[in-house]
């Protein structure tokens, strides 16, 4: 895909940096390894909350931060890297995969998970893992926690967690997995990226609970957290 160099500058680029991480994973050809690798680097890095500017009521400032992030800007930014090539080709990876269309607007931005996943989807950046012989459930939100947004109703299919040893065979490195609320009026509570150590299965995320970007036994938060389920999806590219 051809991508088009012609918005302004994000705030937050270390040019520097982009640079070095891109020519780091320039010879991996498997995307789900480009992201393992890259979500290595992230380790340690600082967790921030809300690190993205705009609101209802205030503009949407375009910013590619590597530092300071949270669960979704930490996959966000190591999705864009893996697919990039240069600085500026990361700056616009990041743009397609932040926002709807590509349209830097805060209505614009994937604020529900849904949405994300929904339009990386249709941008032919993830696709859903859904093995035949794992069941899915499926639950209706209706989705109101973003001050400004109107209530959407929704539709949340996922993997019960009881069932997540059934999935587990089919999970690779690299790939995205997403956390289902057992609220009513919310669809993802949290996200991160699978690492597998042969049979041990790890996630890389940005933990609220302990301040930075870790990594841990998946399984572990799996038993720690009460949720309906699980959606993973695999980059593609």
């Amino acid at each position: 895909m051809t991508l088009r160099m012609e918005h302004a500058q994000p705030r937050g680029l270390t040019r520097r940096r982009v640079k070095r991480i891109v020519l780091k994973v320039r010879n991996e050809h498997r995307a789900g390894n480009r992201v393992e690798i890259i979500s290595r680097e992230f380790l340690g890095e600082p967790y921030k909350s809300n690190p993205l500017i705009g609101s209802a009521h205030t503009p949407e400032v375009f910013t590619a931060s590597l530092g300071g992030l949270d669960c979704v800007t930490y996959i966000e930014t190591v999705l864009a890297l893996a697919r990039a090539s240069s600085a500026d080709c990361f700056v616009e990876w990041l743009r397609k995969i932040r926002y709807q269309r590509g349209r830097i607007e805060w209505i614009w931005r994937n604020h529900y998970m849904t949405s994300w996943i929904r339009n990386n989807v249709r941008e032919g950046i993830i696709r859903l893992v859904l093995p035949r012989a794992v069941p899915v459930v499926s639950r209706e939100r209706v989705l109101n926690v973003v001050p400004g947004l109107a209530p959407r109703r929704t539709r949340v299919q996922c993997v019960p967690k009881r069932e997540f040893p059934r999935l587990a065979p089919s999970l690779r490195s690299g790939d995205l997995v997403f956390f289902v609320s057992t609220r009513k009026n919310l669809d993802v509570f949290h996200a991160g990226i699978i690492v597998r150590d042969g049979e041990r299965i790890l996630m890389r995320h940005a933990s609220r609970s302990r301040g930075r970007v870790v990594e841990q036994e998946l399984r572990e938060f799996l038993k720690a957290n009460r949720m309906t389920g699980v959606i993973v999806a695999r980059p593609r590219g």
